[in-house]
């Protein structure tokens, strides 16, 4: 079904590379969540109303709610697909993180109010008048929720949208709140025990309980989190393949929302090259990854001299001295300056963040055991990372 749907309403719907393709398949999610829903809450409702249940008008509200949800992820997509401006040099893409973040809002604002509704009901229960129709439409609306979870499931890693995976949780949650309302209709039946009111509250905490965590995974790129870890290999991979280059450090990637990734990088080249000839190699890297990456990559050349033979010593021996001194720190961007009096040995650290020692007792190891090799250079060392 979803291949179909697909084929019918996204043109060219296997390249998900493609912005246009991605924004189709996401207003085809949000329009099919819309339908499916609004169908589904009715149904629920007649259901709800039918049997005097407060757990099954609650499911059907929590239904009317997807909906919501639905127009939001569709909005959002269409909003994300905005050229850049004047306002907004980096584009728009990331209202497609915001349209998350409202689904997860509204999920936490209609579980807020299931609570109170429940909570109302178990202080005066009142009668379930159980019937098959019922029975019907609960089962009918969990076998149309599984479907929906697979289905914005699958979109959502095809075209690697937070949004709809977001809303595959909060179908799969539906799936479970039905059942559980359905297993409360059924106890209530043949066991003459009323216990509506704690299945609906049970369905709220359960909604709020997936709210807070789709907030937390939606705010995570919004704040600006780690960057995907295949995507940091395929462009060092990228630059690396050229033979000039000699090692890569210093990767920073920005995410403004699918699309719209921007990312700047140290390159070491030998400094026996001629600095034009190394502009138009960098500047080759550069438009192959916007090619093959779709991402906006700068390159900053960092002259090396490998084949300088205190250089090379200097190197290996600092090298030597912060694998002693705190193996879980990195060293990049060696040079030396100076002249015959006094050398000043500058280069950069990368303190991962859990490191146990603070930068300035990093620096007076360092030192002392240059001392100790009875070497007489200065050192000037940048920090990167932990401050």
């Amino acid at each position: 079904m979803t291949k179909f749907l697909l084929r019918l309403f996204v043109k060219n719907y296997e390249n998900s590379e493609d912005m246009a393709v991605r924004a189709s398949v996401g207003k085809l999610a949000g329009a099919t969540g819309i339908v499916c829903n609004i169908i589904l809450f009715l149904g629920k409702l007649l259901a709800g109303v039918l049997a005097g249940s407060v757990a099954i008008i609650a499911d059907a509200v929590n239904n009317l709610s997807d909906a919501s949800s639905s127009v939001v992820t569709l909005l959002g997509f269409r909003l994300a697909q905005q050229p850049a401006d004047a306002d907004h040099p980096y584009g728009h893409a990331r209202y497609e993180y915001l349209s998350g973040l409202m689904v997860a809002v509204l999920i936490l604002v209609i579980g807020v109010e299931l609570v109170k509704s429940s909570v109302g009901k178990i202080i005066s229960p009142e009668p379930i008048d159980f019937s098959m129709i019922t029975v019907g439409i609960l089962v009918a609306s969990v076998v149309v929720k599984l479907w929906m979870s697979m289905f914005f499931g699958t979109l959502g890693k095809k075209i690697n949208s937070l949004t709809l995976q977001a809303t595959s949780l909060d179908s799969r949650n539906d799936v479970v709140s039905t059942i559980a309302v359905l297993a409360g209709c059924v106890a209530g039946y043949f066991l003459h025990v009323n216990i509506d009111g704690y299945v609906g509250l049970l369905v709220a905490v359960f909604i709020l309980y997936s709210g807070v965590n789709i907030v937390k995974e939606t705010i995570s790129p919004l704040l600006g989190e780690q960057a995907d870890e295949e995507l940091v290999g395929r462009i060092k991979e990228l630059v690396l393949s050229c033979e000039e280059v000699l090692n890569v450090h210093d990767l920073l990637i920005h995410d403004y929302g699918p699309g719209r990734c921007f990312a700047s990088i140290h390159a070491e080249v030998s400094a026996r090259l001629d600095p034009m000839e190394v502009h138009d190699i960098l500047d080759d890297i550069e438009c192959e990854a916007m090619k093959k990456l779709n991402v906006h990559l700068v390159i900053h050349y960092d002259p090396v001299l490998p084949d300088d033979a205190e250089w090379t010593e200097m190197s290996n021996m600092m090298g030597e001295i912060i694998k002693e001194v705190a193996p879980e720190v990195t060293m990049h961007c060696f040079r030396m300056v100076g002249g015959a009096k006094q050398k000043n040995l500058v280069f950069d650290l990368m303190v991962p963040y859990d490191s146990e020692k603070t930068n300035q007792e990093l620096k007076k190891e360092i030192d002392a055991q240059l001392v100790a090799r009875n070497k007489k250079y200065g050192t000037v060392i940048r920090f990167d990372g932990k401050e």
